[in-house]
């Protein structure tokens, strides 16, 4: 019962080690490891959960300022002081490979995880967003992907009672084999109830609370750091099942104990499970821990240590108790119907002792196992890819001007990028527990902070295509548009968290790509004063023929002090003047227009200086708290002709416009060009002159280029008309019509 397999380099390269690191192992424990442990270090020293590629770079992040509590890799979440004793906790974490296998469960296990990192902090979850990423919806399977992925993550939100507020689409052949699950959850604590994943305290009982174990999600972590390929398939068994019904019980449960001041530390047994919890809350504790694994819960008969340690079941916790708090801790969770089992107590010695049938089966240090301790650190060649010469070299001014422009417009609006994402926010419950303010009404979500007069505005963002053409300029855009859609809302941007999908980091192209947009991201937060409050790396993003755009999706948080800055994309009268704050430059370069109606990915990303964002930002900011505009939308992917359509359509009533935006350039370059930093904005006519003021004082160009009507119809330049009805019945089908397919095929 108790013989294990003989460890020997070979099981160890078959585990994921290199020889080195085996080799370190042999010199950490002075011996030959046992199965048990071999496991622990194979998944503490993976790509997943050790960052032994991206550690380097990451901390050459932002991670202070005046409002950070909890900054990056401190604990399961960031935390951000919002005034009032209160705290927002946010963090984003992917779910990428275990997607790619099995959809459903995939997905919804990440939204378990992401969960479980805030309640864990004490903070109760309020809002859940998404970044996905898919191939094209050309392709059946892509379909069957997508239509997975949205069910799981609908399913398990609505589920568990919190409100899916927002979140991104988008779609690539670069993605075909390999989507992109980025799931971001936030919530709020009062700062006195904050809690910490930390073991100390000797002698301190150690719990394991929530569901049973099972094998399910053994080596998940490891699986996250491996390449896509045709035995993918057979990893399935590595994605876990999930259960939101449990989840909501372990939720109640957890803050009740955390708040009834019961615990010295807990954490979330998300990826490596209970190796990963015990490991950690030691070594952060500067502990120890006994553990006796015949004491963990299990729903399959016959687990061995190694399997019951690496177990990525759902659900579950673990903790240590406050001396003498022990039964209420029980008596808690007995109340909520979950486990609540003592397995083992803290040491001092920061050795961490597994046993199993009596036998000693794992005896580690706990510091060599973690991020930032003994875990191995590297530093990666670099190389700019050969691609970029080729995509440089092409100039896309030399594509030919449309000779019908509704066409090339309708055709644009059809983009599976650009339409409505209708079909997917419909499956998700955004009401729930009814703090959403704006869902589709502005640029970004808008939570009500219960008690307060206090609301969180937050977005995710990227734009994966930019950072392939340029990885530092890409990840500064994707830094400023989260931003930009914060502050259109009314919000003031506070940080940020990040997931880092990249491809395999030893292949000295994609660490260019890696090192370069961390590189971009630091460089704009600092600007923009928005630390890095944590998040994740997801390497490995990449099948035999070829490796997914670099994408550094950014979710960013912000803060509304008072309902009337709540500001909608919307236009809002009849009459009222549409200004442009920014520059029209007629950059058509990465654009939607260039890769949808053309099919060509080049040359560059599109213009962007981060000191005009700054000021752009500060300016509408400004504008929306003096009460001088009426709405807010950003210009982005599809250009300007895309916000304003989206503004005159986006209401509960179509509204029209009717404008002027030439300015000596081609109109396909002015209307579908992407430059960055321009918002468009409505405004009273009466107030025109104190906005130019306003906008002169902050240095940002500003002009009046038209007027909201009342007809629904677009007018540009009186060249172009646009029935916006037609428009937006465009948009809202375009991605249902095709997902209705792939059900049909389903059935």
């Amino acid at each position: 019962m108790n013989q294990e397999p003989e460890v020997t380099l070979a099981s160890a390269l078959h585990h994921g080690l290199t020889e080195a690191e085996y080799n370190r192992v042999l010199d950490i424990l002075g011996r030959t490891p046992s199965f048990t442990e071999l496991g622990i270090y194979s998944v503490m020293w993976s790509e997943h959960c050790s960052y032994k590629n991206s550690i380097a770079q990451l901390k050459t992040l932002p991670r202070t300022g005046k409002k950070l509590l909890v900054g990056a890799g401190e604990e399961n979440a960031g935390l951000v002081d919002i005034g009032d004793g209160l705290a927002v906790a946010f963090k984003i974490e992917s779910h990428n490979h275990p997607s790619a296998v099995e959809p459903y469960q995939g997905a919804a296990t990440g939204i378990g995880g992401i969960m479980r990192d805030i309640f864990t902090m004490g903070a109760r979850p309020i809002a859940g967003l998404n970044s996905l990423r898919f191939g094209s919806l050309d392709a059946m399977r892509t379909r069957w992907l997508f239509k997975g992925i949205v069910k799981g993550i609908g399913d398990y939100g609505n589920s568990f009672g919190v409100p899916t507020v927002a979140g991104e689409v988008y779609f690539d052949p670069c993605y075909q084999t390999n989507p992109l699950v980025n799931a971001m959850s936030v919530g709020i604590v009062q700062h006195s109830k904050v809690a910490s994943a930390i073991a100390k305290g000797e002698g301190n009982t150690v719990m394991i609370v929530g569901a049973s174990t099972g094998r399910d999600g053994i080596h998940g972590a490891t699986f996250a750091s491996e390449e896509i390929s045709e035995k993918s398939e057979a990893k399935r068994p590595s994605v876990q099942v999930g259960d939101p019904f449990t989840e909501k019980l372990l939720l109640e449960a957890t803050l009740e104990v955390i708040h009834g001041d019961l615990l010295v530390g807990i954490q979330d047994m998300g990826a490596a499970g209970i190796t990963c919890s015990t490991m950690e809350m030691s070594a952060k504790g500067n502990s120890g821990m006994v553990i006796d694994l015949d004491k963990v819960p299990v729903r399959e008969s016959g687990m061995s240590a190694y399997e019951i340690m690496l177990s990525e079941s759902q659900e579950r916790m673990l903790l240590v108790s406050k001396p003498g708090m022990e039964e209420k801790i029980r008596e808690v969770f007995a109340k909520w119907d979950l486990h609540c089992v003592a397995i083992g107590t803290v040491t001092n010695d920061g050795i961490v002792r597994i046993y199993h049938h009596g036998v000693l089966k794992a005896e580690v240090p706990a510091e060599t196992l973690v991020l930032g301790g003994g875990a191995p650190i590297y530093i990666r060649e670099t190389l700019e890819p050969v691609y970029l010469q080729a995509v440089r070299s092409i100039d896309v001014k030399l594509i030919p001007e449309p000779t019908e422009y509704g066409a090339a417009i309708d055709a644009l609006l059809r983009s599976p990028n650009i339409a409505s994402k209708r079909w997917v926010y419909e499956q998700y419950d955004s009401m729930v527990r009814t703090n959403t303010i704006a869902y589709q009404g502005c640029d970004a979500a808008i939570v009500k902070i219960k008690d307060t007069e206090k609301y969180l505005s937050m977005k995710t963002d990227c734009n994966g295509r930019y950072v392939y053409l340029n990885p530092r300029k890409g990840a500064m855009i994707a830094v400023a548009e989260s931003a930009r859609n914060v502050v259109c809302s009314g919000g003031t941007p506070l940080a940020i968290t990040n997931c880092l999908n990249f491809g395999n980091p030893y292949k000295p192209e994609m660490y260019w790509q890696f090192s370069e947009a961390v590189a971009g991201v630091g460089e704009a937060c600092r600007v923009l004063d928005t630390p890095v409050t944590g998040g994740n790396v997801s390497f490995y993003n990449e099948s035999p023929t070829a490796a997914v755009y670099p994408t550094p999706v950014i979710g960013m948080v912000g803060l509304i002090e008072n309902r009337k800055f709540i500001t909608p994309s919307a236009f809002q009268s009849a009459g009222d003047d549409i200004v442009l704050l920014g520059t029209n430059r007629g950059d058509i370069n990465g654009s939607e227009y260039v890769s949808a109606l053309h099919g060509i990915c080049g040359a560059d990303a599109p213009y962007f200086d981060i000191q005009e964002e700054k000021r752009l930002h500060e300016c509408t900011l400004e504008l929306i708290h003096a009460g001088l505009i009426r709405s807010a939308h950003d210009v982005s992917d599809g250009g300007i002709i895309v916000t304003l359509i989206e503004s005159a359509t986006c209401g509960v009533e179509c509204t029209g416009f009717s404008v002027e935006v030439r300015n000596g350039m081609r109109m396909d370059h002015v209307l579908f060009g992407e430059e960055q930093s321009r918002i468009v904005v409505s405004a009273q006519r009466s107030k025109r002159e104190t906005i130019m003021d306003v906008c002169t004082r902050h240095g940002v160009p500003a002009a009046v280029i038209g007027s909201v009507t009342n007809d629904a119809t677009g007018h540009i330049q009186e060249c172009v008309t646009i029935d916006l009805h037609a428009a937006k019945n465009i948009m809202s089908v375009a991605i249902g019509e095709r997902m209705e397919e792939v059900v049909s095929a389903i059935l």
